[in-house]
């Protein structure tokens, strides 16, 4: 057969597990990435990168609204994926991921987003007319109050939901993980480390897309970058990424030391169908080239123009190295047979339901939102404060 190698079972020479399935992984770890980036400044009080907590927050709603559809877009029937919430399956964790999902879009990620811009909905909804005043008088949910004492409240019931958030954040993102780690009949997935490595990663690429939004829409504003946030958020990227790149040889060190009787196997692979995705774009390109890149802006005092740039190309590496390591994983996952004696391939279509036109907008479709967010909800902290005052006096 045609894109066969050696011997396969027959239900092994197409993949069930898509390119979808490989953005899905990708986009919750934006979200839990983002989302930790912003507790750094609430709950651990890093006021560096305060210029970014509200961005990094809208960040995390927008890609975390769209996370579920590469997974609606793979069923044969989405119509029926509302049925795991009338008869929940404790004991699946694919089962449990919609309660997993709706826990921390509902009770963490938007009660967190409206207690922090709940001062600025009050004054919107005060100087706006039309259409926008109804939409933000709904959102103020009846509460118009924004007296100090009101505010303070809100901010240690902020600080309390987004304490929640950090271990929602690793269950939303590290179950992932959890699935492919508890197959055991896949030796390229079972590994007890995969949690681990997917949360680390996770928060390399929702840090390093996060520092880019914030680069680019500052420049796209006009308005200077806040290079003592920036530069403390590409140490936190780089002292994470160190962990991440640590944890992913550690695993390597172990699968080789081990030896088993699928090595040979994952070897082959390694060396021939994920040379390229693995070697070249995950692990050259996508781990070491950025660790070297915020290695040397950290250690040596270079121009505020050349760290920008190194920045942006270490994200921007950052975010193909993860989305790499997604793709090993899901569909590195699925090219050899459990027999270990034979290979199949995969060839992503191009205008199918599952196909490469379709992923590219579910990946463009989340900066689309966030730039409605943004809209509704400006994430600027000068806004933020012109308006608290406004809100105040007209209360």
């Amino acid at each position: 057969m045609p894109g066969v190698e050696g011997f396969m079972y027959p239900n092994e020479v197409s993949l069930y597990w898509s390119v979808l399935i490989v953005l899905y992984p990708f986009i919750t770890g934006l979200v839990a990435g983002a989302f930790i980036l912003a507790s750094l400044e609430r709950v651990f009080r890093v006021e560096a990168v305060k210029p970014t907590y509200r961005l990094a927050l809208l960040t995390a709603l927008a890609f975390l609204i769209v996370a579920p559809l590469p997974l609606q877009l793979h069923l044969g029937h989405p119509e029926r994926s509302y049925e795991m919430y009338m008869t929940p399956h404790r004991t699946s964790a694919m089962a449990m991921f919609g309660f997993v999902y709706l826990w921390y879009l509902m009770a963490v990620l938007v009660v967190e987003i409206w207690l922090d811009f709940r001062a600025d909905i009050v004054a919107l909804s005060q100087s706006t007319t039309g259409w926008k005043h109804w939409m933000y008088w709904a959102m103020t949910l009846g509460s118009a109050n924004v007296s100090e004492r009101a505010l303070a409240i809100d901010e240690r019931v902020g600080w309390v939901v987004t304490l929640i958030g950090i271990p929602s954040a690793f269950l939303l993102h590290g179950y992932v993980g959890f699935i492919f780690g508890s197959i055991k009949a896949n030796p390229w997935w079972s590994s007890p480390l995969m949690p681990v490595v997917f949360i680390f990663s996770a928060m390399v690429s929702g840090i390093a897309a996060v520092m880019l939004l914030y680069m680019a829409l500052m420049r796209l504003r006009k308005q200077p970058i806040d290079m003592r946030c920036v530069d403390t958020v590409a140490s936190y990227l780089f002292y994470i990424f160190i962990v991440d790149f640590s944890l992913e040889m550690l695993d390597l060190i172990h699968r080789i030391y081990e030896a088993d009787e699928s090595f040979r196997s994952l070897d082959f692979m390694v060396h021939t169908r994920l040379y390229f995705s693995q070697i070249v774009l995950q692990i050259l390109l996508g781990t070491l080239a950025p660790i070297l890149l915020l290695f040397v802006a950290q250690v040596t005092k270079l121009s505020e123009p050349t760290r920008k740039k190194i920045y942006a190309v270490s994200g921007s590496l950052a975010l193909v190295g993860i989305l790499a390591m997604r793709w090993n994983v899901v569909i590195g996952g699925q090219l050899f047979s459990k027999s270990f004696l034979g290979y199949t391939t995969y060839k992503m279509a191009l205008a199918t339901r599952e196909g490469l036109l379709v992923a590219i907008g579910l990946t463009l479709l989340p900066l689309l939102i966030l730039a409605v967010l943004m809209k509704v909800l400006p994430p600027w902290p000068e806004k933020k404060h012109a308006s608290i005052p406004e809100a105040v006096a007209a209360h």
